[in-house]
């Protein structure tokens, strides 16, 4: 039976991880107010001077004092980082100097107002940024913050006061803080405050009297401090129940479902996806944000297009995932969407009041309100819809360059099937559709001739459906606009020209009338439903060529063996994507980036720096560095930041659509995961290396120490003997010097002789001849006899051998070492063959002793690796070297060597080395002159 007390693995190790995370990383603390003057700065300051008095490290980063006498006084004694200067326009500002912080790196950094807007040229935009990276490097971080600055009650706020602030803080800031302190004081106390000077400037104070701090305001907003305070000790408190009790506190608190927000094309869109978040954090559920683009909300200009972009980034900063759907059925894309995510709640913008004709059009169709659709397909759906806000959501046009790209033709799903193309103004596109129109008109004409002189051939009903052809054509080749136009020229020629009275617009049989208004309508359907299936095409090449290159990209690099082609591809990769410039930036030997040698335009190597080392998007369209003209993303693998991608792109806009945003992290994290393969390959093939080494040196250790040392003590111990021996013997102890001076001596040879044949990398350098076999055999039996002593060699050689092209000295020493390896592990006699055939020469070295090892039955070829011998534990002398210079002396000659156990005969068997030489036919002599 299944123990449903025991704790879930995956979950141990996830909270593991994640309490590693939170010990690395610095707390953070947030005194949080209803508004100005109720003393978060002073309760700041107070605690600081406490922790100090204590013995902490405490600093003061940036402090807005605001002219207050007593908050000022709590200023002395306490260390203060001076403040950065940043020139701006024709002035300087004093700004928060973030690396300062960083490097002094204090126990306890007070940074004041923390929804304010650095100045330009800083690293982030917003201050609450630079406390995350002060968070990222472990340094505890104390600040302020006033209810109305969160951004999901900004317009709850500025709907309450009349007052909208627009320096705002995400609600993730708040809900991730380590503790919040609530700073709470009653309405009338405040408005005491207010009139002594303690808040404001006199002057100030007056106006801000009438306005913002009237009593009425400061309740809601205490109300609303008090709630969203609560709300963070309940999720504490919900936390340490799941700490506490594991499983089965989390199943307690599961809810039903997630939130689905859904964003429109009007203004209020932004109070949509702010009440959306604020329920997602009170139910604590995730949410997403859609937006469903059809056929006509394409034909929205920049501007309005540039809304909708904002209201997405403002939910993905407010901690949503987004998505751009596309289709011609709002509530049914809205539908399969929640379906798809498990969304078990909608929120929705009140639509507009319709009026007038609006109002008219709305009840002759019968047209539903999206929350009637959503409700009829998705029954079990809530459905919550906000009130309309008067506050909206724009991009910043500077930083995304969108200037006179803003109003381009391409669409914002990037659908457009090729990016790179045209570049025209939404002004430009009205002109560009006069062709379309013209050509409408056009047709109109050349089917009225046309069917004329068909008139008493044809029909009427015939010659409306030529009518109805020309419509079709024109819709599929110009869309909606040009074939509406075709349609009502279509009727209008119809008319005049064909139903009687002709020339005339007079209808003389009523019938007519239902089929002018059929004609029309078909060529409008045609049109409407034309326009449509452009515009799903659009968006299905959109989707395959977003496909096609992640296929491309990921196909290449499966191919690529070096970092240097991961980047060229990487590039090349990204750059047809977005167009633009792109660069692939990797890390060296010392884990640091490597700067390209000519950096293009634009391209901040100290931004790119950054974005490594924090693993954090930077650049154009983030909130790290928004000014820049290129962005920069990490090159994120499994196991760490493999390097930077820079991007310039041709179509600024397309990193704040949630698609092509999602397309350039996916080929990012390709072109990651290609470094981190190529990065450990090279690491295995390093190992590998590294081992045939270690193995190759501790052979070679081994075998010298034996070998080497053997013969040296011999020679030392006969040398010394020679002291004390009679005379008489010293001829004996001569010749034992003699013999073990030669083994030391064929030992060296072995070493020199492979040392020279691997000089070369493995290349031997011949010095071929025509060579009579005979006297090579007859030199190498010559050249072994020290080691062969009164061993008998035999030889059998065909009585007709011609001559042979080869190096005579390296087979000389060849057929030495056979010999010499047949003295050492076989027994006598040994045979020397040698056989020719029409393309080779065969050299056979055979002895008659027990033959090869029974272990190296079916491997005899690694009898010929380097320091390998038939007996690994022998105390036959040698290092293994003879054989592996045969094998390199005969592949160099392009011939092969092969050994084998001999076939028993009367004699017995024994082991038989064979030596396979190419030949060719020997030059024909020159003839003599006759005497």
């Amino acid at each position: 039976m299944q123990d449903h007390t025991r704790p879930d693995p995956d979950a141990l190790i996830a909270q593991m991880r994640n309490d590693e995370a939170r010990a690395k990383r610095g707390k953070l603390r947030i005194y949080f107010g209803a508004s100005a003057g109720v003393g978060k700065t002073w309760a700041m300051l107070s605690a600081a001077q406490r922790e100090r008095t204590a013995g902490r490290d405490v600093m003061i980063g940036v402090v807005e004092t605001h002219g207050r006498s007593e908050t000022a006084a709590l200023l002395v004694g306490l260390d203060t980082l001076p403040l950065r200067q940043l020139p701006y326009r024709d002035r300087t500002l004093p700004e928060f100097d973030l690396d300062a912080a960083l490097e002094r790196k204090p126990a306890v950094l007070l940074v004041d107002e923390l929804a304010h807007t650095n100045a330009p040229g800083s690293r982030h935009a917003k201050r609450w940024q630079d406390v995350q990276e002060l968070l990222a490097a472990g340094i505890e971080v104390w600040s302020a913050l006033n209810v109305q600055h969160l951004e999901s009650l900004n317009g709850t706020v500025g709907a309450i006061t009349g007052v909208r602030v627009h320096e705002t803080v995400p609600d993730t800031v708040l809900d991730e803080a380590d503790e919040v302190v609530l700073v709470d004081v009653t309405p009338d106390e405040l408005t005491a405050r207010l009139a002594a000077g303690k808040v404001y400037l006199p002057q100030q104070a007056e106006r801000a009297a009438k306005n913002f701090f009237r009593k009425g305001n400061l309740i809601a907003l205490r109300e609303i401090a008090l709630r969203r305070t609560a709300e963070h000790v309940e999720d504490d408190m919900r936390g340490w129940r799941v700490e506490q009790s594991g499983a089965t506190a989390l199943q307690a608190w599961n809810t039903s479902g997630a939130i689905l927000a859904c964003v429109g094309p009007h203004e209020g869109s932004a109070q949509t996806v702010r009440t959306a978040a604020r329920l997602a954090g009170q139910l604590n559920v995730r949410w997403h944000a859609a937006y469903v683009e059809t056929p006509r909300l394409q034909r929205l200009d920049a501007a309005q297009r540039d809304r909708i972009l904002a209201v997405l980034k403002l939910a993905e900063e407010l901690g949503a995932a987004t998505a751009v759907l596309t289709g011609a059925d709002i509530a049914q894309q809205l539908t399969a969407e929640a379906q798809r995510l498990n969304c078990a709640t909608m929120v929705i913008g009140r639509p507009e009041a319709a009026t007038g004709w609006r109002l008219l059009v709305s009840r002759m169709w019968l047209q539903p309100a999206l929350a009637l659709s959503l409700a009829e397909q998705a029954p079990a759906l809530d459905i919550v819809e906000v009130g309309r806000a008067d506050s909206t959501r724009r991009l910043a046009c500077a930083p995304l360059g969108l200037g006179h790209r803003a109003g381009n033709g391409d669409r914002d799903d990037g659908s457009n099937s090729n990016h790179a193309a045209d570049d025209d103004d939404d002004a430009d596109r009205p002109r560009a559709q006069w062709p379309g129109y013209a050509l409408a008109a056009a047709s109109s004409v050349a089917i009225t001739l046309v069917a004329t002189p068909l008139l008493g051939v044809l029909e009427l009903t015939n010659i409306v459906m030529l009518f109805l052809l020309g419509v079709v054509g024109i819709a599929m080749r110009f869309g909606r606009g040009p074939s509406a136009l075709a349609a009502l020229l279509n009727v209008a020629a119809f008319d005049y020209f064909f139903v009687p009275p002709r020339h005339s617009f007079a209808v003389s049989d009523v019938q007519y009338v239902v089929t002018f208004a059929v004609m029309l309508g078909v060529g409008l359907l045609i049109g409407q439903l034309t326009a449509g299936l452009r515009f799903a095409v659009g968006v299905s090449t959109s989707r395959e060529r977003r496909a096609q290159s992640l296929f491309e990209l990921t196909r290449e690099l499966s191919a690529a063996l070096e970092s240097t082609q991961v980047v060229a591809l990487g590039a090349a990769a990204v750059q047809r994507h977005f167009g633009g410039r792109a660069l692939v930036l990797v890390t060296d030997a010392t884990d640091q980036l490597v700067r390209p040698l000519a950096p293009p335009p634009g391209f901040d190597a100290s931004v790119a720096d950054w974005a490594f080392r924090q693993g954090q998007p930077a650049g154009l369209a983030t909130a790290t560095l928004a000014a820049q003209p290129w962005h920069y993303v990490p090159l994120k693998a499994p196991m760490r930041v493999r390097g930077v991608l820079a991007l310039e792109p041709a179509r600024p806009r397309w990193l704040l659509i949630p698609e092509q945003a999602q397309q350039l992290a996916t080929l990012a994290r390709q072109i990651a995961i290609a470094l981190e393969r190529v990065h450990y390959v090279e690491v295995a093939q390093g190992a590998v290396v590294e081992m045939e080494s270690e193995r190759l040196r501790n052979a070679l250790l081994g075998a010298i120490s034996h070998d080497v040392r053997t013969p040296l003590t011999a020679l030392i111990a006969l040398a010394e003997s020679l002291q004390t021996l009679p005379p008489d013997q010293h001829a004996e102890a001569a010749r034992a010097i003699v013999a073990q001076a030669r083994q030391l001596h064929a030992l060296v040879n072995n070493l020199l002789d492979m040392a020279r044949l691997e000089s070369g990398g493995g290349a031997v350098n011949l010095r071929r001849d025509w060579q009579s076999v005979e006297e090579v055999i007859g030199s190498a039996i010559r050249a072994a006899r020290p080691a062969l002593g009164d061993w008998p060699v035999q030889t059998a050689l065909a009585p007709d051998l011609p001559l042979v092209e080869f190096d005579a000295v390296l087979i000389e020493r060849v057929l030495a070492n056979l010999l010499e390896n047949a003295v050492k592990y076989g027994a006598q006699p040994v045979v020397v063959s040698a056989t020719v055939t029409p393309v080779s020469l065969v050299l056979t070295v055979r002895d008659h002793g027990p033959g090869l090892p029974a272990a190296l039955h079916g491997n005899e070829q690694t009898l010929f690796d380097k320091f390998t011998r038939g007996q690994a534990e022998s105390a036959t002398p040698g290092v293994g070297l003879g054989l592996a210079i045969c094998k390199a002396v005969v592949n160099a000659h392009g011939g092969d060597i092969a050994a084998m156990n001999a076939v028993t005969d009367a004699e017995g068997g024994g082991a038989e080395f064979t030596v396979t030489l190419p030949r060719r036919a020997p030059p024909a002599l020159p003839e003599l002159p006759s005497s």
